[in-house]
This record gives C-alpha cells, sequence and structure tokens, in this order.
C-alpha cells in the first residue's frame, strides 16, 4: 500500500484470487463503458462516472451508493488515478472504506507476478495480468535464463536475486507485436547472449541466432530449440524437461495469430499453413509435456499451464483439435475468418522490437490495453 488513500497496483493483483475473484476487495472502475468493455481488471464493476468526475460532479456516483459494499474495501480506479481518487475522496466522506489504485490502469499494466510451477523443476512463470503477457526465469545449478521479458527488467533481476541466481541469456522466442521486449537491454546490461532466431532479427545486431534443434545452456540442463514458425517467420518454442514454453505459437485456447507481419489473404493463408504444420510437429510430443504459452486470454487458472494431453481432450481450444484431426483446411479457413483486431500499436511496437526505431517516452502506454495475439 503506498499511502492511507492510495492502493499499489501489486497489492490489488495479490488480493485478486487466481479464480478471478477478490471476496476482501471490491474494485470500483469508474472509466466510461466502451475503455471498460474494451480492457478492465477481473471481477472489477463499472459505474461510468469518468466524464462526470473531471468536473468534480458527483451525483451519479451518488446515487449508486446503495449498490456499494459497507463492509468491504473499495479500490476505485481510472485511466491514470486521477478521477478514481476523486471518487475514493467522496466514497470516504460518506463512510465508505475507499482508495484509488495508484496510477489508475496504466499502474495496472505494470504488475508482474511470480509463479513457481509445481510439475516442473526449475521454471518461474512471471504473469502481467493487465496484458495477458507471460515470461519465464529457467534456472538450474545457480543459473538463469530470462525468456520473453516485458520492459520492465528490474522485475527479472529481482526475481533471479531473490533465488540467488546469475542471468547467463535471454531469449526471446520470437519478434514481439503487442508488448516491448526487455530482452535487448536485460542481456545488454548483464552482458549475456540475447537469443533470437534469425528469421525475426531483422536489423538487430549482437543477436545470438538461433536455429532448429539449438540449444540455450542454462546450469547443468538446456533449452531445446523447436523452430515453429506461423506467428512469425522466426517464432520458436523451448523445451525444457518435462515442459514445453510455447511462446505465441501455443495457447491454452486458442494459436497465435499469423496476420502481424503480413495482413494480406494470401500471406496470411500461407503463414497459417506454416503455423498448422509447426503445430502438428508440437503435438507429437508426449501427453505428459507441461504448455507453458506466452499469452493467456481470461484463465484464471495460476500458473498459466496444462499438460499437452489434457489440451487435446479439452474442447476449449478448436483450432488445435484441426490439427489433431489433420484438417488444415478447417483451420486455414476460421483463422482468415476470425481474426480479433489486432494489438494496440503493433506496427509501432514491431519496429521497436526490429531495432528500427528507438522507444520513445510513450514507451509504457504503447502496450496499454486488451491482449489481441490469439488467432480468434
Amino acid at each position: 500500500m503506498t499511502s492511507n488513500t492510495k492502493f499499489d497496483p501489486d497489492e490489488v493483483a495479490r488480493r485478486i484470487h487466481s479464480d478471478g475473484d477478490a471476496e476482501d476487495l471490491f474494485v470500483l472502475d469508474v472509466r466510461n463503458e466502451d475503455d471498460y468493455d474494451e480492457w478492465h481488471i477481473d471481477s472489477s464493476t463499472n459505474i461510468p462516472v469518468y466524464d462526470e468526475l473531471l468536473e468534480h460532479d458527483y451525483s451519479t456516483l451518488e446515487t449508486h451508493l446503495d449498490k456499494l459494499p459497507t463492509e468491504t474495501e473499495i479500490a476505485t480506479v481510472c485511466v491514470a488515478g486521477i478521477t478514481s481518487a476523486r471518487a475514493a475522496d467522496f466514497l470516504r466522506e460518506h463512510g465508505f472504506d475507499a482508495k484509488s489504485i495508484d496510477d489508475g490502469m496504466n499502474g495496472w499494466g505494470r504488475v508482474h507476478r511470480q509463479y513457481e510451477i509445481d510439475s516442473v523443476d526449475g521454471v518461474v512463470q512471471i504473469v502481467r495480468p493487465g496484458t495477458g503477457c507471460v515470461s519465464y526465469l529457467v534456472h538450474d545449478d545457480g543459473e538463469a535464463v530470462v525468456v520473453d521479458p516485458s520492459q520492465y527488467i528490474d522485475r527479472y533481476l529481482n526475481a533471479a536475486d531473490e533465488r540467488d541466481l546469475e542471468i547467463v541469456g535471454v531469449a526471446d522466442t520470437h519478434a514481439h507485436a503487442d508488448h516491448v521486449s526487455g530482452a535487448r537491454r536485460l542481456a545488454g546490461e548483464l552482458d549475456v547472449p540475447y537469443y533470437l532466431h534469425g528469421d525475426d532479427a531483422v536489423e538487430l545486431d549482437r543477436v545470438t541466432e538461433l536455429e532448429d534443434e539449438a540449444t540455450i545452456p542454462v546450469g547443468e540442463r538446456s533449452l531445446d530449440v523447436i523452430h515453429t514458425p506461423g506467428h512469425t517467420p522466426g517464432s520458436v518454442s523451448l523445451r525444457v524437461g518435462d515442459a514445453l514454453l510455447s511462446g505465441d505459437t501455443l495457447f491454452l485456447r486458442s494459436v497465435g495469430r499469423p496476420d502481424l507481419e503480413d495482413g494480406e489473404e494470401e500471406a496470411v493463408r500461407a503463414a497459417a499453413g506454416q503455423l498448422f504444420e509447426s503445430l502438428a510437429h508440437l503435438t507429437d510430443l508426449d501427453d505428459e509435456t507441461v504448455v507453458l504459452p506466452g499469452h493467456f486470454n481470461d484463465e484464471s487458472m495460476r500458473p498459466v499451464a496444462t499438460e499437452l494431453g489434457a489440451l487435446r481432450a479439452e474442447t476449449t481450444n478448436e483450432l488445435l483439435s484441426y490439427v489433431e484431426s489433420g484438417d488444415d483446411d478447417a483451420f486455414v479457413e476460421t483463422i482468415v475468418e476470425s481474426l480479433a483486431d489486432e494489438p494496440a500499436n503493433y506496427n509501432e511496437i514491431k519496429q521497436i522490437n526490429w531495432g528500427k526505431e528507438q522507444p520513445g517516452d510513450d514507451v509504457e502506454a504503447l502496450e496499454l490495453g486488451p491482449n489481441n495475439c490469439a488467432a480468434n
């Protein structure tokens, strides 16, 4: 908690249960309805009074007081924490135990949560609940490799320090389009290799280029590279022990979209065909393989993980079922017909991650919003 009138976003994340519930915290979002529908904190309640609060008009909020809990703490949230602070002040004046979430949804987007994976030795999953991004700290014998880090590299330095680990390498499973990668900066600060497949390196220098069947050493173990193009030409998945870090190739409920390199239908179809072959290769792995994806959508499980056999048996991943049945035509057609909105600012983010542009002052705001990396 940052003060008597503000909640630290990390505390809010801790108090929201892994199933999205928050029995001891009521999250009140005061933004406009369209903004709330696009992106919000799980289990939150929306009372759209943002424009009124800007004018210090509390009349509508006052009419909703009887709908708010009197025995539960209330965390108000807006875009940057200004209008929500006004709402919290008003609620406290009326007897509610209310505080504003510091820096609003901007602060929520910076939250990172760590999860040990009981079924896999030496892998820590780091989840950003506000963006749906997932990264990993793979470690053995005092050494660690960071996979798909966000731009907030201190989170990974701290995670390694907490476990007395030396980071000896940093990898991206692909050139990301939804968030600014911190991998090159982290590798540069530590003077360790930065790993990326050559087909995604574009204009980057000081890259240790990955190839199919290459390995990334960590302690006495290694991360085994599987080239899985489709989401991007250089997408890879990484096997470590019984786990598969599947990047943006395979998610628990979908697969990576193949249209962010080239949105023309012919190119999308060709990339979708590549993706089908990549997924067919991954589904040859043992059923006991633990799938650890690079993103999640609204899955409530923590850590975000499931065995490949269970994923095959479930009906929640329609596109994977087409791969299982060998129906490449249905796979491609479903992708072409059901692509969601593109990730916010994805072209600018790609230029940064390709090394074609330098991040500007707005680099944190670029990636805020819903995650749209899945194909459907």
